[in-house]
């Protein structure tokens, strides 16, 4: 009888301990039946996005300018007044076609001179070979007397022209006196509020151009003295030659004097071709094959050489016109992608101007020193076009999209599901199976496309939302004073 009870109590309690082992093990499976078809919130589901592995082609992005390949401020070898331009905006030219022609009428009449004198050197050479005459030692004479008629006539012009530049530099400094004697007054004017800022600005612009004008007058006067000095100078020379001339004539001639005259001949023509090489740049030519970019003067302008050849936009007011020939882009990639840029590599290029149309490229120069910008480190990357060359013009905002190596099996988000924070951490919404929204920090690669590569932070299968949860609020969005 004790040995039954004893069976009894020992059967009651195995029974006990299995249904306590039954229900441990049925309410897991209970909970994860119930998380199983717990429906994820379809709005959520919309909103969140699976962690996925795929091959991402790695893209960098950047901004570019459309840039000239060559280009150039085109200025004359010499100060002068244009009297002819050739050409427009936008007008094609080839190497060595005339752009300007300037003026030349005094450059002319030396070279008329000096061809005159190669003509009485050549000839006094031959009277020299020949020997002399009578009627030489005349002519001798008469070429002197000519020599010195024409010494006196400049000599008599040359106070009156003199006395007109004189004046009119008076006259235009009493037009900038007046100017700037109103402009005086008239900004006092302004300061008590007595007049408007716009009739100030009128007058400073008449004090500048009254400036202006007095330089030219000045320049003027010393181009003309310097100029009639020469023309003087010429002329005595011309006399000492014809003096000395006569007195060979009188005189008789000997191998020296032979050997001379052939000098005063090479001379003369050394001269002349000086001038003419002179009267050549007068001509202003195309030193290239290219564009009219920009035209920057008119028929009549005085324009000097100081910034011949130059290619900045401070030149532009002594340049006759802007030429450039083919066009490239030029951008910026920061010191962090530079890794990834190499020549050769595939380049598209987008613009607004044709939203519907991807132009194609190459990187064919990657600049060897920095820059920095705002505290930011730059590389200067070049792009070579292979079309869209008509199309693209100068000084156009391009998009560029540089097409890197793809990445194979990369674990990937959309791009659109990055977070950056105020103290600059990336992170992503992570979305766990309670379909509860929590920001954790994540470490990103390289993106291709709208997808982003992720090294850490995520693992293959996670869901990440594309908003933040609803009770979360976004400073600077949820936090703005409405005024109500």
């Amino acid at each position: 009888m004790k040995t039954w009870l004893l069976s009894k109590d020992k059967k009651k309690l195995l029974w006990i301990v299995g249904l306590v082992a039954a229900g441990s093990l049925v309410f897991p499976a209970y909970q994860y039946l119930k998380i199983r078809d717990t429906p994820f919130p379809q709005d959520l589901e919309a909103r969140t996005l699976v962690v996925k592995i795929e091959d991402l082609p790695v893209e960098i992005t950047a901004n570019g300018i459309v840039q000239p390949v060559r280009k150039i401020n085109l200025s004359p070898e010499d100060a002068g007044r244009i009297v002819k331009l050739y050409i427009n905006e936008g007008d094609r030219v080839v190497k060595g076609q005339i752009i300007a022609r300037l003026n030349s009428s005094r450059l002319q009449a030396q070279i008329d001179q000096y061809r005159a004198l190669l003509v009485k050197f050549e000839f006094d050479l031959q009277q020299k070979l020949a020997g002399n005459r009578p009627e030489e030692i005349n002519q001798g004479k008469a070429r002197l007397d000519q020599a010195e008629a024409n010494l006196i006539r400049i000599r008599q012009s040359f106070p009156q022209e003199i006395a007109e530049a004189r004046a009119q530099i008076a006259s235009v400094q009493a037009k900038y006196d007046l100017a700037n004697a109103r402009l005086i007054r008239y900004r006092k004017l302004e300061q008590e509020g007595a007049i408007a800022l716009d009739k100030l600005n009128e007058l400073e612009t008449e004090s500048k151009t009254a400036i202006a004008d007095l330089q030219i007058a000045r320049t003027k006067l010393t181009q003309l003295q310097s100029n009639r000095q020469q023309e003087i100078a010429g002329q005595q020379a011309l006399i000492t030659q014809a003096k000395e001339s006569l007195r060979l004539l009188k005189k008789g001639y000997r191998s020296e004097e032979i050997a001379q005259a052939e000098a005063q001949v090479a001379q003369a023509k050394a001269q002349l071709n000086f001038y003419r090489t002179q009267l050549n740049d007068t001509l202003l030519r195309a030193p290239f094959d290219g564009i009219v970019s920009r035209r920057f003067a008119q028929e009549g302008d005085f324009i000097t050489p100081t910034t011949a050849a130059s290619t900045g936009e401070g030149a532009t007011s002594t340049s006759v016109a802007e030429l450039s020939s083919g066009v490239e882009i030029e951008a910026k990639i920061s010191e962090a992608n530079i890794a990834k840029i190499y020549l050769h590599q595939a380049v598209k290029i987008q613009v607004d101007a044709y939203p519907e149309r991807t132009f194609l490229g190459r990187v064919y120069l990657i600049a060897p020193r920095a820059i920095q910008e705002n505290n930011i480190t730059f590389f200067r990357v070049k792009v070579s076009l292979e079309n869209g060359q008509t199309q693209l013009k100068s000084g156009m905002n391009v998009k560029l999209i540089l097409v890197g190596k793809t990445i194979t099996k990369a674990l990937t988000i959309p791009l659109a599901t990055i977070v950056t924070q105020s103290d600059g951490q990336t992170g992503a919404y992570l979305v766990d199976d309670q379909a509860k929204i929590r920001l954790v920090p994540i470490r990103i690669g390289s993106v291709g496309g709208n997808r982003v590569q992720v090294l850490a932070g995520l693992k293959l299968g996670d869901r990440v939302s594309l908003t933040p949860p609803s009770d979360q609020k976004i400073e600077g969005v949820d936090s703005v004073n409405m005024g109500y």
